[in-house]
């Protein structure tokens, strides 16, 4: 089973415009609401595909409550409850796929909230394979928590996938994740360094491989995603497509990563398969998921090269 753990999740209201323009106004074509945080998303995503999964996630107040309604019955999840509001985040969107995001700290968390979420995770690693720890930490949380939640799973033989960013990242690193997922930004804050070219995308994955991850998995938008594995580093290269939403991608790539290892444990067919439902979700309108259908169609399009 593969465990995801969203601290901070939200309330994601997704705003659909005719475009984005700066000083000018826009009309709203549509708005909607969903569950939001990365555990989430992955959890939905491996659920759709068929895989076994159960999101662990904190919950309070109102927006907990409707949290939870949008939750029910869509798929395996368990609620560690907290006494503030969870947060609610804002994304604007148009047609032509540029995007505002607009998020919000989340509710500080006292002592013993962080401790019931510690345990909730431990009690849960008896039945976990994977255990993905994704996302920001909300106020209260030391950024070494996500580390020490890495050192607790392998202690259990149970391998992790980290996708974080700042000091959360860089702790859970040092603590040797099974894999490190960060997108560009991430790994440019991590590195202290700008990334624009192919070679410097190669060289970061090994680089942060170096600083304690056993796998990294690289993500680069509508560039794919590059993978430092023991058998070398690959690049995952999708088709060009156009991008309607690129949000949420990010965790279909991750997704549909975990879901291929769990069935066949091959890095570099996993990375092919993530970068296919990342680009394939990015075609969708609003935030929405690729089927694994629609996954596997853009799979036999995602070009595979491993690095010289």
């Amino acid at each position: 089973m593969i465990v995801t753990l969203t601290i901070n999740p939200a309330i994601d209201r997704v705003i659909s415009v005719d475009r984005l323009a700066f000083e000018d106004r826009a009309y709203i074509n549509s708005t909607r609401e969903s569950a939001g945080g990365r555990g989430i998303n992955t959890s939905c995503v491996i659920h759709a595909f068929g895989g076994e999964t159960l999101a662990l996630l904190i919950s309070g107040g109102d927006s907990g409550n409707r949290l939870e309604a949008l939750l029910r019955g869509c798929l395996p999840f368990e609620i560690v409850p907290v006494a503030r509001e969870i947060r609610t985040n804002l994304t604007i969107t148009d047609r032509h796929g540029l995007t505002v995001n607009l998020n919000e700290k989340g509710p500080e968390l006292s002592r013993q909230e962080i401790a019931h979420v510690e345990s909730t995770v431990r009690e849960t690693l008896a039945r976990a394979d994977w255990l993905m720890l994704s996302g920001s930490l909300p106020p209260g949380v030391p950024t070494t928590f996500y580390g020490k939640l890495v050192a607790m799973a392998r202690r259990k033989k149970v391998r992790t996938l980290v996708h974080a960013d700042g000091e959360a990242l860089s702790h859970a690193i040092e603590e040797k994740p099974s894999v490190a997922a960060p997108n560009q930004p991430e790994a440019e804050r991590l590195l202290g360094r700008t990334l624009l070219t192919r070679t410097q995308h190669l060289e970061a994955a090994g680089r942060i491989r170096s600083m304690g991850a056993e796998s990294v998995v690289l993500t680069l938008g509508s560039r794919g995603a590059v993978g430092c594995f023991d058998s070398g580093t690959w690049e995952a290269m999708p088709p060009r497509v156009d991008a309607v939403c690129p949000i949420g991608s990010g965790d279909a790539l991750t997704a549909a990563y975990l879901w291929s290892m769990e069935r066949r444990p091959d890095p570099v067919e996993a990375l092919r398969w993530g970068v296919a439902a990342g680009t394939a979700s990015a075609r969708l309108p609003g935030m929405q998921f690729a089927t694994l259908e629609q996954t596997r169609e853009m799979c036999a399009r995602v070009e595979l090269r491993r690095a010289e």
